[in-house]
């Protein structure tokens, strides 16, 4: 079973476009894009908000050991 929908690609690929046209911003500070890494991520993110079939994020928070 994939993991991200076809809906999910078509997206981070509209970002990449858009990332190497020069015309992908990101969010709040409207910068320019220059990392794929971070047109990716937007492109997913955008997927997510669409309702695409994407795994959820991964928490930025350490997970406890014992």
């Amino acid at each position: 079973m994939a993991k991200y929908s076809q809906k999910a690609g078509e997206e981070v690929e509209k970002a990449m476009r858009k990332r190497k046209k020069g015309t992908l911003k990101s969010g709040k500070s409207g910068k320019r894009v220059k990392s794929k890494k971070q047109a990716v991520a937007i492109g997913l993110s955008e997927a997510r908000r669409k309702g695409a079939k994407v795994p959820r994020k991964k928490s930025s928070k350490p997970s406890k050991k014992r």
